[in-house]
Formats: C-alpha cells, structure tokens, sequence
C-alpha cells in the first residue's frame, strides 16, 4: 500500500511532462502536414541532388564539370 505513495505522484508527473510535449509539438506545427512526407519519398529528386551525381561521376571519371580532363 505505501508503493502508491510514490507511483501515483511519479505517474501524475509523467502524464503532465506527456500532455505537456504533446501540446509543444501541435502549437509548433509537427502535425499540420502529415502526407507529404509520405510523397516526397517518390517525387524525383532535386536539380541540386542530380548535379552532385553529376559532379561526383566526374571526379571518378577524372574530369572536371564541362567534361575537360584534369591532370
């Protein structure tokens, strides 16, 4: 009987700390767009992420980004 001394206080705590982050996270906006992650997984990927390829097929290649040899 004296354990629910401690655990009631320790389980009141953390349900506030929980409530208390739940709110946090829904004021900050981490549940207003809950599907476009989802689809930015299969849309194509940006210009920027394609010129690195670019740049990095270059490099094992042994040439530079107009495709003239280095030495």
């Amino acid at each position: 009987m004296s354990i629910l001394v401690l655990m009631i206080p320790v389980t009141i705590v953390f349900s506030l700390v929980f409530i208390v982050g739940f709110l946090w996270a829904v004021r900050s906006g981490q549940f207003d767009d809950l599907e476009t992650p989802a689809h930015r997984l299969l849309m194509e990927p940006e210009p920027e992420v394609e010129n690195n390829l670019e740049r990095e097929k270059d490099e094992q290649q042994g040439t530079d980004s107009v495709g003239v040899l280095r030495q």
